[in-house]
């Protein structure tokens, strides 16, 4: 059985309809390359409530992988990580710095991002949490990282030894 994964899109003009979402359809796709099951993008506007809430919704519903895309930078609206620090029962820095590492690859840039990734508990719910840039490089430098450890991450928040 698939477990159920979700994209976050934390972007004021995507959310409003300015523009398309590039980023998140990125990610959904690794993520169902991945072996999970994903439903629509959910698109939230760059608020730390909206994105806690949208986060904790997912989580509450049974959705074991959460990724959020946009708001991980320095602008004043960029409030992701914020958000998701305040949920968080732990932090996993390595994946995060992993993601950084494989971006400078491409862009000096990427060392800009403040994306933190982690567990989260709710009632009966272990979820695996990680913020990822809003550009499509970005997405696709998450999901080169995630995509080969997400069912050994799933399988340890269980207790599955030797996975």
């Amino acid at each position: 059985m698939a477990h159920h994964a979700a994209v976050i899109t934390c972007s004021d003009r995507a959310s409003e309809g300015v523009y398309g979402d590039e980023s998140g359809p990125i990610i959904q796709e690794g993520l169902r390359a991945a072996g999970f099951e994903v439903g629509d993008v959910v698109l939230v506007r760059d608020d730390i409530e909206s994105i806690r809430e949208a986060i904790e919704s997912l989580v509450h519903a049974g959705v074991r992988v959460v990724i959020t895309t946009g708001g991980t930078g320095i602008a004043p609206r960029d409030v992701t990580v914020e958000a998701t620090l305040g949920l968080l029962d732990f932090e996993m820095p390595g994946i995060a710095e992993e993601v950084r590492r494989v971006g400078m690859q491409k862009v000096p840039t990427a060392q800009m991002s403040r994306a933190v990734a982690g567990v989260m508990t709710r009632e009966d719910n272990r979820a695996f949490v990680a913020n990822a840039p809003g550009s499509k490089g970005g997405a696709k430098d998450t999901i080169t990282v995630l995509g080969p450890i997400l069912g050994h991450i799933v399988a340890q928040m269980d207790g599955v030894k030797n996975h």
